[in-house]
């Protein structure tokens, strides 16, 4: 049987001196005996993917609500490509693939039902209370509101997973500072390849789910270099493909591309910076993890374009300004009549105040939860 002996060999043997060692942890905030043959990052993992909040992101908006169509990505669907792509990236790069993956899979359980227009909203109606960020709320749920284990509030998660939670940041997601994890300049490299590995992914399914809405057309595309660069060599070999398997082709070919370049980068800035250890990833003021200066050329029509024609498309408007709507009058009814909570969540209030206990409440919600909560609370026939 593998034990926690032969993982640190394992770790020491093939893992790269800059790479996180599980056996290094910082630990946990309750002590707990280790796991005899998973290592503190794969019970992390798997701490995550059993949990309530990992689950409800099912039923949580990426970009297209729920009841748009079962085609779309959800923020489950995102979460594991997001691990998938990370994953790829960390283990070319020798890196901790077992930590990767478990701050991937929890990255986004703070987020709120209906995507960004959710936690928007949720922060305007905080803003008093200090305001709402997902990742502040991912660390409250794996620390505080997940109750699973007899011993200890949430899910224990080790040092470095928390950190990756907290430190998370990418184009939409701003880093809070939290003062537990600045006492190094930069995160592991195993977050910052999450970070990464989160925008590759939601620009090109972002891209995908566009296209097969009709939001986005192939004709938008056409005066991009890297959308044709990819195009033009497909077409050179399937000439008679149809536009289904094109669009797969150019997607998977996109994220390749990316993922090539990214893994390429990071291993010039590690030598570049003489990088040495986990101490010197620390200690630099800087991200290693990153796209060629090319690659970053290359990505900017795209996001243009991701955010000019399908962002910022009416029917996506329509959608968040709707969301903002049932959002704030759900926190409107129950701020009034805190009956109308469930038991587990009046009985945070004492504690937690009302405010933040209604916020945890709503945060929570699926987009299905929170549309079926509304009709229930609005709908003067509908069974409450």
């Amino acid at each position: 049987m593998l034990d926690h002996k032969q993982i640190r060999e394992y770790e020491d043997s093939f893992l790269a001196p800059y790479a996180t060692k599980s056996y290094k942890t910082k630990g946990r905030s309750y002590e707990e005996k280790e796991h005899p043959y998973r290592s503190a990052y794969q019970r992390d993992r798997d701490r995550v993917i059993h949990s309530a909040a990992f689950r409800r992101l099912e039923y949580k908006t990426q970009v297209f609500v729920n009841h748009e169509g079962d085609y779309y990505r959800t923020r489950l669907t995102h979460t594991l490509e997001v691990a998938q792509i990370a994953r790829t990236i960390a283990a070319s790069l020798k890196l901790n693939v077992d930590l990767t993956e478990a701050i991937a899979l929890a990255h986004d359980l703070g987020h709120t039902p209906f995507g960004h227009s959710g936690e928007e909203a949720l922060n305007e109606l905080m803003i008093k209370q200090g305001g709402f960020n997902h990742n502040l709320q991912g660390l409250r749920v794996v620390d505080y509101l997940e109750a699973r284990y007899p011993d200890f509030p949430g899910l224990n998660l080790s040092w470095e997973v928390r950190e990756g939670i907290a430190r998370h940041s990418s184009v939409f997601d701003k880093a809070p500072k939290i003062k537990e994890f600045l006492r190094d300049k930069s995160a592991s490299l195993e977050t910052q390849i999450v970070d990464i590995a989160d925008e590759i992914a939601y620009d090109n399914h972002d891209l995908d789910d566009g296209l097969t809405s009709g939001l986005l057309k192939v004709s938008d595309l056409k005066n991009m270099p890297l959308w044709n660069q990819i195009n033009s060599g497909i077409a050179k070999i399937y000439s008679g493909i149809n536009t289904d398997i094109r669009k797969h082709m150019s997607i998977r070919s996109l994220i390749n591309m990316q993922v090539t370049d990214l893994i390429r980068q990071t291993e010039k800035n590690i030598i570049r910076w003489s990088i040495k250890d986990y101490a010197d990833v620390k200690k630099l003021d800087k991200k290693l993890v990153s796209f060629s200066p090319d690659m970053l050329k290359l990505r900017k029509p795209l996001r243009a374009c991701l955010l000019d024609k399908l962002y910022r498309n009416y029917r996506v408007i329509r959608m968040s300004s709707k969301a903002k709507r049932f959002i704030k009058e759900l926190f409107t009814v129950y701020i009034d009549n805190p009956r109308q909570l469930p038991d587990q969540t009046r009985d945070r209030i004492p504690v937690d105040g009302t405010k933040r206990a209604v916020c945890d409440y709503i945060a929570g919600m699926t987009d299905r939860c929170a549309l079926d909560e509304y009709k229930k609370l609005f709908d003067p026939y509908e069974k409450v």
